[in-house]
């Protein structure tokens, strides 16, 4: 199935089959997942993976009485930091560091100019742009999902204070900022026989 064909093919599930996802499937997704795109590769985030029913048992009051969140194969959900931006930084060049052994670029020379670029940032604007990085992650989830054949629902749609608890996302300096459940369509879920509504190319783009 090619790019376009997944993406006719993926759509907001409703209703999940009890059919769970393999291991290898989940780990090859969200390996997929770490790959994306963020800020400066920063990356101010954290992909939390939910198999257990017990837990997304705990969560299901904070989601609405959305079912699909106990229901579905696994639930991702996506934490965005909440700890000071050097904090971020300071982990990110730790990873540099042991990847560009050659050492063609300073590392603290890159450091400061990451905290000087990000230093404008209030706290409260820092955490924003962590959480719009979390969205182009999920974006990428989305994707990666539709072209294995995975089914998933994206959600922004849930009591965020209430899975900071549940899941201690505080303390980790983390807030809860989209889930997403995956797995398997069920039989059942009549959306997956409605036709995708999207506006037409000529309404929605602009050549310019």
């Amino acid at each position: 199935m090619n790019l376009l064909s997944a993406l006719q093919w993926r759509y907001a599930v409703k209703q999940f089959s009890d059919q769970k996802l393999s291991d290898s499937q989940v780990k090859s997704l969200v390996e997929a997942t770490c790959l994306s795109p963020s800020g400066y590769g920063l990356q101010p985030y954290k992909v939390l993976v939910i198999k257990s029913d017990q837990v997304r048992q705990r969560l299901l009051p904070y989601s609405y009485g959305q079912e699909k969140i106990a229901n579905s194969s696994h639930l991702i959900v996506f934490a965005a930091a909440t700890v000071p931006i050097d904090v971020t930084v300071d982990r990110y060049i730790t990873k540099f560091t042991q990847i560009n052994t050659d050492m063609t670029r300073d590392p603290n020379r890159m450091s400061d100019y990451l905290k000087s670029a990000l230093s404008s940032l209030s706290p409260e604007q820092a955490v924003l742009w962590a959480k719009q990085q979390t969205y182009i992650a999920l974006g990428n989830l989305l994707t990666s999902a539709a072209v294995m054949q995975i089914d998933s629902c994206p959600m922004t749609g849930f009591d965020s204070q209430g899975y900071d608890e549940v899941l201690g996302l505080a303390e980790q300096g983390l807030t809860s900022t989209a889930i997403c459940p995956i797995g398997y369509r069920h039989l059942d879920d009549v959306q997956a026989t409605q036709p995708k509504v999207r506006l037409d190319y000529e309404q929605l783009v602009q050549e310019i």
